[in-house]
């Protein structure tokens, strides 16, 4: 396989700092046999010398992992981590990230729906002082029906965290490691990575990018996926308001439960009092002490989250706040 050794992505000194290389590309993949050819040869087109590539085969039942590493072998700047089972993608992903070096962090789908040429543009966006570039599938080649549900998605994510982008979904990114340093990766959540770059500070830009039709294989997405990132969801917008401080929400609806109890405790002891209803026939009075009981206990369960936050934080000598810079002026 000829390689590009003359690329715009090289950079003779990145390789020599503290064992790390200029770029890594994650990759994750899952039964993308027919696909890894051409994905391996596209990349080796752009890719510099000091850059490296990292496959994660997400517990694949084809041949990829063996295509795979037929593909490569010899290469240097390729690793491959396997799974020994499906993980999901947000696992590959993460684990991708844990096994590269680079100073700069390049995911992408291994289905050649993403286009390893807009990889430069990347890295010039970055360069204009972004922390984070979002790949925007502007022109996007996937089933009508996806791309509506998707859009709706895109609307209702920017709308709760605060981060407006126009592609969430899309798999092309660029990150600075320093960014993805304190981030942990759950559930569907590796689409949401720039909002929690955001929240620690980080500059973030979006960038058109080409996206072509899936030629081989099969999809792995269906309406299962779209209902676990609606939970993610709720996840990440109660991380984002009430990480710190689990007391508002919990104490906040145990107040809510309480009042509401005697409001309707009220009601209760007036239509007893005035005759208009006799207490047996009406289940109001079950509703005041469940009511009140579910207040007492959700206060109660906010003060056990303060403290396990308090523990967390505390035991781990973890801060509250991200500094991006301290200057000392004498």
């Amino acid at each position: 396989m000829e390689r590009n050794d003359s690329s715009p992505l090289r950079s003779a000194s990145a390789s020599e700092r503290n064992g790390r290389v200029s770029l890594s590309v994650v990759i994750p993949l899952h039964n993308e046999e027919e696909n890894v050819r051409d994905l391996y040869r596209q990349l080796c087109e752009v890719l510099g010398a000091d850059a490296e590539i990292v496959f994660v085969d997400d517990g694949s039942t084809d041949g990829t992992f063996d295509r795979l590493t037929e593909v490569v072998s010899g290469d240097p700047r390729v690793q491959i981590v396997r799974f020994r089972r499906n993980f999901g993608q947000t696992a590959a992903l993460s684990a991708g990230i844990d096994h590269s070096r680079g100073e700069i962090i390049v995911p992408m789908d291994g289905d050649l729906q993403n286009d390893p040429s807009d990889i430069p543009r990347l890295l010039d966006k970055l360069d204009e002082g972004y922390d984070v570039v979002s790949g925007w599938r502007q022109d996007r080649k996937d089933p009508w029906a996806r791309r509506i549900s998707s859009r709706m998605a895109n609307w209702v994510i920017s709308v709760v965290s605060g981060v407006r982008l126009h592609d969430y979904g899309c798999s092309l990114k660029a990150y600075r490691r320093d960014v993805l340093s304190d981030v942990r990766l759950y559930g569907e959540m590796h689409r949401f990575v720039p909002i929690y770059a955001t929240w620690q500070g980080a500059r973030v830009a979006e960038l058109p990018v080409t996206h072509h039709a899936r030629q081989r294989g099969r999809s792995h997405y269906g309406f299962d996926r779209t209902l676990k990132v609606i939970l993610d969801l709720i996840v990440v917008k109660f991380l984002e308001s009430y990480a710190t401080k689990p007391i508002y929400v919990f104490g906040g609806f145990g107040l809510l439960s309480l009042f509401a109890g005697f409001v309707v405790a009220v009601v209760t002891l007036y239509l007893k009092f005035s005759g208009i209803r006799d207490l047996v026939s009406t289940p109001l009075p079950l509703l005041v002490v469940l009511l009140i009981l579910v207040g007492i206990l959700s206060i109660f369960l906010g003060l056990v989250a303060e403290l396990t936050v308090r523990t967390y934080y505390e035991s781990q000598d973890k801060k509250t706040y991200v500094i991006r810079e301290a200057e000392r002026r004498v």
